[in-house]
């Protein structure tokens, strides 16, 4: 993981913490790159993933499902009629 560290200076203990803070929050994803930047007496994390390609999902009812197979077939026919946008 890359570590940028912008507007000033940071112990690697302090570094090390926020490493562990983004892995805990974000368990299950890797971090490809962690900016740091400290703002007076506050500090913004910006996460850059490895995982970026995007997982197409589709909205039925109230929940989102990432396979059209683990729909009914009602909810199927309903989404093969909807118009469609481009993205």
């Amino acid at each position: 993981m890359k570590i940028n560290i912008v507007g000033g200076e940071m112990s690697h203990h302090e570094v090390d913490e926020y490493i562990k803070y983004v892995n805990n929050k974000y368990s299950g994803r890797q971090i490809k790159q962690l900016d740091i930047i400290i703002d007076g007496e506050f500090v913004d994390l910006k996460c850059h993933f490895k995982d970026t390609d995007f997982q197409r999902a589709y909205r039925s009812a109230d929940y989102l499902v990432n396979d059209m197979e683990k729909l009914n077939d009602a909810k199927q026919a309903e989404f093969s009629e909807k118009k469609r946008h481009n993205v």
